[in-house]
């Protein structure tokens, strides 16, 4: 067993944060490291070192590697946690360091290699039992022979990219006519995103629910779930809330599920922390979708119903020690709901919104978390991931929690860029989303609806502009009364610098 006095975040904003506050309650050093355009952010201030990397774009500071690595020896750093993003699924990266005696806090390269190709993950979670949506093991070669296997399983089919992720790479096809050229559109685009034009075809399920389970395995065959997140309201493949426990499965089907995520961990000799993601039918049939070998983004929402420190674990896990938990240790206690809160203008088309933020006042109280990377007169980038927080309320029901995130919202006030706080309203309030009978074409089937305004959000908007009004007039008090307290000759000093 290793110990680890001093871990290097490679990553930034949010997750960063997060991570560092974990370490701090370890007595754990933390080492940032930063580009041009995260100089200043709450990360960098908050670490106990941080190093310039590069320049702001990503491929110029927090993907190269080499740098990170060279940091981390010259600080001295025992660790890296790679956060989600970035390098966190690099198994290149997670060998580096192995190479270099510097812990990755994550799975092994192999583990990473198992499951980061969605046909070679089919085959090894079906070696564990594992259900799997019908469909390829092998890349489509052959037009017509692909042709052949769709209609033996069924239109309508997905095409997806083996090496594909985060919504890209995917093209529902409807009939036969429609197959070759979606065929071609699906290897240009997994070619361009991903290196690999590599494609494969699974049964495109109707009216399917997103639900994903947290697990935690050691070095030593111990694996345990945490229970799952509900995903379903998901814009152009990408999460848009998340909730736990998930309103549409019973508790024999959550055990059922949760002992599967197991296997399928088992099935690729997992490390860490990591998640398990199912597709549900609307008959209830659920079936293995693939893996991420990380932290979730929306892992606080777990940490909330279950009461573990997510980050805790990944950390003493990578240190060699075995579970402390077992599973019989896990409970599932009231509910929890995460909402991600971007940098965009939800209302046109949802373009990003980079900036300054002029004025910030997040919501505060019981059951109510915050993860957020931003503060007053802080900058967000344009080189990077909109997200700016994820607010996440807890309660012991799900009504309670939704009432207490539509609080929460309303307290929540950002000036300075567009932020798409506004379309939270709109979901939270919808009947399809209060019944919890939501499915994954939630956005595509009421999306129109959102967006009409309301008196209640023109209050708000209208609470916020009053409130800065407020910061700036005492501001400009203070600055007079100073004025003229001054003697000519400060008062020209300074109007001259």
């Amino acid at each position: 067993m290793k110990e680890i006095k001093k871990v290097l975040i490679a990553n930034r904003g949010e997750i960063a944060v997060r991570v560092m506050k974990s370490l701090k309650e370890m007595g754990i050093k933390s080492v940032a490291v930063y580009s041009d355009a995260d100089r200043y952010s709450k990360y960098v201030r908050m670490a106990d070192e941080a190093y310039y990397i590069g320049a702001s774009p990503s491929n110029e500071s927090y993907l190269k590697m080499e740098k990170i690595i060279e940091v981390a020896k010259i600080s001295n750093t025992d660790a890296i946690h790679p956060g989600y993003g970035f390098l966190s699924e690099n198994a290149q990266f997670s060998e580096r360091l192995k190479k270099e005696d510097i812990i990755f806090i994550g799975p092994s390269a192999s583990s990473i290699n198992m499951m980061g190709d969605k046909i070679t993950a089919r085959k090894t979670v079906e070696a564990y039992s594992v259900p799997t949506v019908p469909g390829t093991t092998e890349p489509i070669k052959d037009v017509g022979v692909a042709i052949e296997v769709a209609k033996k399983i069924g239109f309508p089919v997905m095409l997806k990219a083996s090496a594909g992720g985060g919504g890209k790479g995917m093209r529902v096809v409807h009939d036969e006519s429609e197959f070759e050229s979606s065929l071609n559109m699906t290897q240009r685009e997994a070619l361009s995103s991903f290196g690999d034009d590599t494609v494969y075809i699974e049964k495109y399920l109707e009216e399917p629910h997103h639900i994903e389970f947290q697990i935690l395995a050691d070095k030593y065959g111990n694996v345990i779930h945490l229970f799952e997140r509900e995903c379903s309201v998901q814009r152009r493949h990408q999460k848009v809330i998340e909730e736990s426990p998930s309103p549409f499965i019973d508790d024999k089907m959550r055990e059922e599920m949760g002992d599967i995520a197991k296997n399928a961990a088992l099935s690729c000799n997992y490390e860490g922390a990591g998640t398990i993601e199912f597709l549900v039918d609307k008959h209830k049939n659920f079936y293995f979708l693939e893996m991420n070998t990380r932290l979730q983004v929306e892992h606080p929402i777990t940490e909330m119903v279950v009461n573990v420190d997510l980050v805790k674990e990944q950390i003493k896990i990578a240190m060699g020690e075995k579970l402390s938990l077992k599973q019989e240790d896990i409970k599932q206690v009231g509910h929890a709901i995460e909402c991600r809160i971007y940098a965009e203008d939800a209302e046109n088309n949802f373009t990003p919104s980079p900036g300054k933020i002029e004025y910030l006042e997040e919501p505060t109280g019981k059951g109510i978390r915050n993860d957020t990377g931003v503060y007053s007169g802080s900058d967000v980038p344009i080189f990077y991931d909109p997200m700016i927080s994820k607010l996440i309320t807890y309660d012991e029901n799900r009504e309670s929690a939704i009432n207490k995130m539509i609080t929460a919202l309303k307290d929540y006030k950002i000036v300075g860029i567009k932020t798409n706080i506004p379309l939270f309203f709109e979901i939270l309030n919808h009947d399809v989303f209060l019944s919890g009978n939501y499915d994954t074409h939630f956005w595509e089937l009421y999306s129109s609806e959102f967006f009409k305004e309301d008196e209640e959000e023109v209050e708000q908007l209208k609470e916020i502009a009053a409130a800065v009004f407020l910061k700036f007039r005492k501001k400009e008090n203070k600055l007079i009364d100073s004025v003229k307290e001054s003697s000519n000759w400060k008062l020209n000093g300074r109007i001259g610098g």
